[in-house]
């Protein structure tokens, strides 16, 4: 974009102090770090304290002001958000805030999305001063980085843009983590809890439907002999990043080291006996596991893959919420051996397996809407506020 580039202190003042005529039992606005959403990059919630409690200690900011987090990593993660419908019209928030406020020459909104821009983030984040996880960017740097400065019309207009990316962003993104509840929901629907089995479907123990077997890790770790192969090696982030169906990219193994480790085949069900203990996935290629995880080898023809997958979910589930996710922590093979899993006609497991394949396919043309639509704001963040 081509316009006149300013300091940002040549346009908004910095960190300024707020006037408020408050008693000091007059409820205000605060805003403390957590109530400002990432992915939103608004304040979700506002909380409302006596004048006396935040009136020292605290950041004051006025109606309209943008707050920029300056401590990491939130401020790394783009945690800012611009102050709206504040009591009085003043707010009060955490000490970790760095405040904007707008002159006749900019917009906040311009402000906003000036330090949603990934490249402003990280010249910030060059700046930061302070000890590992205590760093901070100073109130100098804000001072003097450099901020396109088209005509307010032009702010608005590509304002207005960017509003609109965002919230279209924002609102698929929010719809794919909705989504996410919906098969585990059908699976409780279909088959009910998977512990207490009160549709009373034929039980097996996991040792009569599959060969259970313990990972294993190549010994010392990181000897080049046995790391860094071509052998794909799974990690917990592997399952947190993919979900259902896994490829494992964090970590892998050579031939030798793999021949040390606990090889399984594509489309077997793996689970987390350390980490996240009993999170499960099915892996999307031949990988090997390592000691914090089980493999649930040659499984039963009486059972499909994924309905064990969301077994074992559903089972996951149902301990945590009933407060004994503490005996997970110490669960051994003999023990996961013995569990009873309800065997439901194949037919229904079949109808499951359809339910979950449609749903999946929906997902993915969801995600690639999401990535679309964050795209289209990235690229208008870049035109406006790229230094060329």
């Amino acid at each position: 974009m081509s316009a006149q580039s300013v300091s940002l202190g040549e346009v908004c003042e910095i960190n300024p102090s707020t006037a408020f005529d408050l008693r000091d039992d007059s409820p205000c606005t605060f805003v403390p770090m957590e109530a400002v959403d990432d992915w939103s990059a608004q304040i979700v919630k506002l909380a409302t304290r006596p004048f006396r409690e935040v009136s020292k200690g605290y950041t004051s900011f006025a109606e309209n002001d943008v707050l920029l987090a300056k401590i990491t990593p939130c401020m790394e993660n783009g945690k800012c958000a611009i102050a709206r419908g504040l009591r009085d019209r003043v707010g009060f928030g955490s000490t970790e805030f760095h405040v904007l406020r707008a002159s006749k020459h900019v917009l906040p909104e311009w402000l906003f999305y000036f330090w949603r821009s990934p490249e402003t983030r990280r010249n910030a984040e060059r700046s930061m001063t302070g000890t590992a996880g205590q760093k901070r960017v100073p109130s100098s740097h804000l001072e003097r980085i450099k901020i396109p400065l088209p005509d307010l019309s032009e702010q608005e207009r590509i304002a207005e843009l960017l509003e609109r990316a965002d919230r279209l962003s924002y609102t698929r993104r929010y719809a794919l983590e909705l989504s996410d509840t919906f098969l585990p929901a059908a699976f409780n629907e279909m088959f009910s809890d998977p512990i207490r089995n009160p549709k009373g479907f034929v039980t097996q123990s996991v040792e009569d439907l599959c060969e259970l077997v313990r990972g294993s890790s190549p010994r010392p770790q990181g000897d080049p002999h046995f790391f860094g192969g071509p052998v794909p090696r799974l990690m917990i982030a592997d399952i947190t990043r993919d979900g259902v169906y896994v490829t494992p990219r964090i970590d892998s193994l050579t031939l030798e080291g793999a021949e040390r480790s606990r090889p399984m085949k594509r489309g077997d069900v793996v689970m987390a006996v350390s980490g996240d203990v009993g999170l499960p996935a099915i892996l999307a290629l031949d990988a090997c596991i390592h000691d914090g995880f089980v493999g649930f080898r040659n499984l039963s023809s009486e059972i499909l893959p994924i309905y064990f997958y969301y077994h074992l979910r559903a089972r996951q589930l149902s301990s945590l919420n009933q407060a004994t996710g503490a005996i997970w922590q110490n669960i051994t093979t003999d023990q996961i051996k013995e569990w009873l899993i309800p065997t439901p006609p194949f037919t229904i497991q079949e109808h499951f397996a359809s339910i979950v394949s449609r749903f999946q396919h929906k997902r993915e043309a969801e995600r690639e809407a999401l990535r679309q639509s964050e795209h289209l704001f990235q690229s208008v963040l870049h035109q406006a506020f790229s230094e060329s």
